[in-house]
């Protein structure tokens, strides 16, 4: 019987997991901000530190809507980032993204920050956000 909660439990678990994970995730800025559309080349250069003037914000590191970004639009495992931003850091270049915990708290700090660049679930798209860019 313990056995049987477990594996429902579990792949349960799964199913939220991977629902996530197959959510189609934009990239999005504060409604009155002017960054424009971006190519792919340059959302991978925003979200890796290297354009002046734009503040990229992540969510937490745990969320699979983040692991679907970071994997499917700009080609990077979650430690390819996480040692890139340490290395950024490390050498006083930059510092890593601030994380929020979802994409209502990542819509927030877009709103409040002209410059900041986001990404969250489609679905989670209002009048507060425009899409800079849809990846895969």
């Amino acid at each position: 019987m313990k056995t049987r909660r477990s594996l429902a439990c579990l792949l349960f678990a799964l199913s939220v997991a991977s629902a996530g994970a197959s959510a189609q995730v934009v990239v999005v800025v504060g409604a009155k901000s002017a960054i424009s559309p971006m190519s792919k080349e340059q959302l991978t250069a925003a979200f890796m530190g290297k354009i002046a003037g734009i503040e990229p914000v992540d969510l937490l590191e745990d969320n699979p809507v983040r692991e679907h970004f970071y994997a499917k639009d700009i080609g990077k495992s979650a430690s390819q980032i996480k040692s890139h931003w340490a290395k950024l850091s490390f050498t006083g270049k930059g510092a890593p993204p601030k994380e929020y915990p979802s994409s209502a708290e990542v819509k927030k700090a877009l709103a409040e920050n002209l410059y900041a660049i986001g990404y969250i679930e489609k679905a989670a798209v209002d009048a507060s956000v425009k899409i800079v860019y849809e990846g895969r």
